[in-house]
């Protein structure tokens, strides 16, 4: 928790300066990780000329969770939570680089393993938690239009 801290409101943080943005660096630097689960996630693809909602998700059709941090702050009627979702390079994943418009740089949300959720969420070492911040397998990946998938 930061004395004075602001609210914020930022949905995802990048993880290539999650370390140094004043909005995030006291949550990375004390190991304020979490996981956030989930069912699919929601990008617009381009493809098509304009914006199509498209929806990712695990292609054996389990749930899953994305890396986070998390960060509080006293309030004066208590204390404040909120999250944010770690987000990498997608420029050479077969999927996720069909995402956003063409010429913006690719993303996508780290995607953790089950079985490194322990380790992710005891990890308080900065540079070592940086080694859960890759890509996905794009086998594990499907993709498509948010009208089309359930």
């Amino acid at each position: 928790m930061q004395p004075g801290n602001k609210h914020y409101t930022t949905m995802n943080a990048r993880a290539e300066t999650v370390g140094e943005k004043p909005t995030y660096r006291h949550a990375w630097q004390q190991g304020h990780l979490c996981l956030v689960p989930m069912t699919g996630f929601f990008e617009p693809c381009y493809e098509s000329g304009k914006a199509e909602r498209w929806r990712t998700s695990m292609a054996d059709g389990m749930p899953f969770a994305v890396a986070g941090i998390w960060r509080a702050w006293q309030e004066e009627q208590g204390y404040t939570f909120s999250f944010s979702q770690l987000t990498i390079n997608a420029d050479t994943h077969p999927l996720l680089r069909r995402m956003h418009k063409l010429g913006d740089e690719k993303r996508s949300l780290v995607i953790v393993s089950p079985d490194d959720y322990d380790a992710w969420l005891g990890c308080k070492d900065p540079e070592l938690a940086r080694a859960y911040l890759v890509l996905q397998h794009a086998e594990r990946l499907v993709g498509g239009p948010a009208s089309e998938m359930r």
